[in-house]
């Protein structure tokens, strides 16, 4: 088949990985870098140009779209499934996970456990801040990523002048509990076409509570409980993924859902569970071909 990686970063560890992979499986492998890709509609029908090529012999795809890069990526996406091409995560699933009160509502519907969180409505906020009692908060950006437009607040009075500053640069954000007794820790679950493929116990560094890998954070290996496989394929499933990283966190309630990533990054995780991901996400894409 010919299967092409939607990446910015030919040489980053994820794409490389997934060439790797797909040429293993004597599949016709190549990167396309969304930013030289041309959408446009012609006598009724998607047509898309790469440089100056058209682009009209693709079976697959492999999104890796940066969360900056949200609308665009999910629009070329679209198009691509326009022409009839797989993709092994859809248009809206990645718009939905991107936004993380969106995502949180699609789970909730679906009866999938995340932690008390909050929708600010700028006319109600003093109230909504005293649901969390004197507890601390997190307050998360929307759209943000890789531990960005994350911050902790002691309790609601160090809140407030956070939430009027962002409301000043009119961004749009949640508030959320924050599970002490996680201890600064998360869960990473990778799962494919319905199956957990990997996972990974990540710690923050000390000083921080974020525990992304790209913060200096450390990971070990992990089996997972019954309960958690449970929520992370629930979750999976609620969003309509077939590829993703569920981060979970544990709580004494069970385990919750912090968030769905659609294109998670495999370094960290393949590197810690000594997993082929990327030749699961290929067969992925064999089975749904046939």
């Amino acid at each position: 088949m010919n299967i092409a990686i939607l990446s910015r970063g030919y040489h980053l560890y994820s794409t490389q990985s997934l060439l790797k992979a797909g040429e293993k499986r004597n599949h016709a492998m190549e990167v396309l870098d969304p930013t030289y890709c041309r959408l446009s509609i012609q006598k009724g029908k998607p047509v898309l140009y790469y440089h100056e090529e058209q682009v009209d012999d693709l079976h697959a795809i492999i999104p890796r779209v940066g969360a900056s890069n949200t609308y665009y990526g999910s629009s070329l996406v679209r198009h691509f499934e326009a022409m009839d091409v797989f993709s092994i995560v859809s248009a809206q699933a990645i718009l939905h996970s991107r936004d993380k009160w969106t995502s949180f509502q699609i789970l909730s519907k679906a009866g999938v456990a995340v932690p008390h969180t909050v929708f600010v409505n700028p006319y109600l906020a003093t109230e909504q801040v005293a649901t969390f009692g004197d507890n601390p908060i997190i307050i998360k950006l929307l759209e943000g990523t890789h531990g960005q437009g994350v911050i902790l607040a002691k309790n609601g009075k160090q809140a407030m002048p956070i939430i009027e500053t962002l409301q000043a640069a009119k961004q749009k954000f949640v508030l959320q509990e924050f599970i002490k007794e996680s201890k600064g820790a998360d869960i990473r679950v990778i799962v494919v076409d319905g199956v957990v493929i990997a996972a990974m116990k990540r710690h923050c560094k000390a000083g921080d509570f974020r525990s992304n890998l790209h913060r200096g954070g450390t990971s070990e290996s992990l089996q997972l409980s019954h309960e958690e496989e449970a929520i992370a394929l629930k979750a999976a499933k609620a969003l309509k993924m077939g590829v993703c990283g569920v981060d979970i966190l544990q709580s004494k309630r069970g385990p919750l859902v912090l968030e769905v990533n659609s294109t998670p990054g495999l370094e960290g995780i393949e590197k810690t569970t000594q997993k082929n991901i990327s030749k699961s996400i290929i067969g992925y894409i064999e089975r749904n071909k046939r």
